[in-house]
């Protein structure tokens, strides 16, 4: 098993993946050659996440954890889930995005966090009670529900027409996935400020030492 190196700063999120799952997929912040700065540090980093991504209030953030505080052992196994979770979302999008079959362990854990998620999903009415939206039915003890939208959200982008939008950031240690919303569909970075202008620096000294 490969030990993941953390990064306990919950303030490192970042969203600019343009689907839930995906941003899920990036809070780590390197996958290859060795998978690093994972912020995933404890299953408190989960639930904060969940609430930064708008998938849990402050208030149910703060009961699970309480709950999580009276059973330990499966908040480990939760966080332990919730990586696994991630480690198919980035094989599956990552092989996508260049065209290439996903593997079919990979689609198998995806499909047994989507099962266990879809028994919870409940139609309720939306906003303004004019119409109908997604919603999740929970006991207070549900560690797990963090994870429900993120499986839900990977199957409807899998299924959706923009999927050929997916595309795994250029950097040569990234591994970040984003929805390419360009005219052209010619964006290569996770972010021109981050990977891009290390990018373009790279570039630039190898020009010179050329030179």
């Amino acid at each position: 098993m490969v030990e993941i190196e953390t990064n306990t700063d919950s303030s490192k999120f970042s969203f600019i993946g343009g689907q839930l799952c995906l941003d899920f997929n990036n809070t780590m912040s390197q996958y290859t050659p060795t998978p690093r700065n994972d912020t995933f540090a404890d299953y408190e980093d989960v639930l904060s996440w969940g609430e930064a991504a708008g998938v849990l209030t402050g208030e149910e953030a703060q009961e699970l954890l309480a709950e999580a505080e009276r059973r330990p052992e499966e908040a480990i196994a939760t966080l332990a889930r919730a990586r696994d979770l991630r480690g198919a979302i980035h094989n599956i999008f990552s092989a996508l995005a260049v065209e290439s079959q996903p593997d079919a362990d990979d689609l198998a854990a995806l499909n047994a966090a989507l099962s266990k998620a879809m028994c919870n999903a409940r139609l309720v009415r939306s906003d303004g009670g004019e119409g109908f939206a997604w919603g999740w039915s929970y006991r207070g003890d549900d560690l797990d529900r963090v994870l429900w939208p993120v499986a839900r959200s990977a199957a409807d982008l899998l299924t959706s027409h923009e999927l050929d939008r997916v595309r795994e950031c250029a950097g040569d240690t990234c591994g970040w996935l984003f929805l390419d919303m360009s005219r052209n569909h010619s964006r290569h970075w996770c972010d021109m400020r981050d990977c891009g202008n290390r990018a373009k620096a790279r570039r630039f000294y190898q020009r010179k030492r050329e030179a």
